[in-house]
């Protein structure tokens, strides 16, 4: 698994989803279930193995560093800086391959999410994730007893990665209910006109 492949690493995210069950989409703290299932499975990785998830994983995350998505998420969360847009990714990235790529690709797909629908009743629900980010880092301190090698390995290689400088597509006021209306139809349904 040096080197990571794409369809092996989403197989890790799954797996800890079906290991998990019906709780794989529950973020809300406390008692978030999938990121120590996890963590236990990426401890029985080699080292190596370990970083190149946690190197795969930022690489995942920028994929979804877009506009249309970070609206996405002001709309859905209330409000979302660069931390919580992180960790929003990290949540998407959670949920799935499919539902990540869909995300992506379609914002307002996100309105089909049940996590979403209750969100927007304010009800239970969270789609955010910090902890992903620290599940290699912990699973690597498991596998060698220390994690100093794992930070400066990640030191060492992360700005050598091509990332963004800043979200790729078109930018707009979340603000402008009418802008958002149109680009984002079935969460301004959800979002803005159960307000109105």
């Amino acid at each position: 698994m040096t080197g990571v492949k794409i369809d092996v690493w989403w197989d890790l995210i799954e797996r800890a989803r079906a290991a998990v069950g019906e709780r794989a989409d529950d973020r809300d703290p406390p008692g978030d279930p999938l990121v120590p299932v996890l963590t236990t499975l990426l401890s029985e990785l080699e080292a190596a193995e370990i970083i190149a998830f946690a190197q795969l994983l930022i690489r995942v995350r920028d994929s979804a560093y877009r506009w249309p998505l970070w609206n996405a998420a002001q709309l859905i969360e209330g409000g979302c800086g660069d931390d919580g847009f992180r960790d929003f990714r990290g949540g998407l990235v959670l949920l799935g391959r499919t539902t990540f790529t869909r995300a992506v690709a379609d914002p307002d797909s996100l309105a089909e999410l049940p996590v979403v629908a209750r969100m927007s009743r304010e009800e239970q629900g969270w789609i955010g994730c910090e902890d992903l980010s620290y599940a290699p880092r912990e699973a690597y301190g498991r596998v060698q007893g220390e994690t100093d090698s794992f930070d400066a390995v990640m030191e060492a290689t992360v700005p050598g990665l091509d990332r963004p400088g800043r979200p790729a597509g078109e930018n707009w006021d979340v603000d402008d209910e009418e802008e958002t209306r149109r680009r984002l139809p079935r969460l301004a349904a959800l979002f803005i006109d159960q307000e109105s």
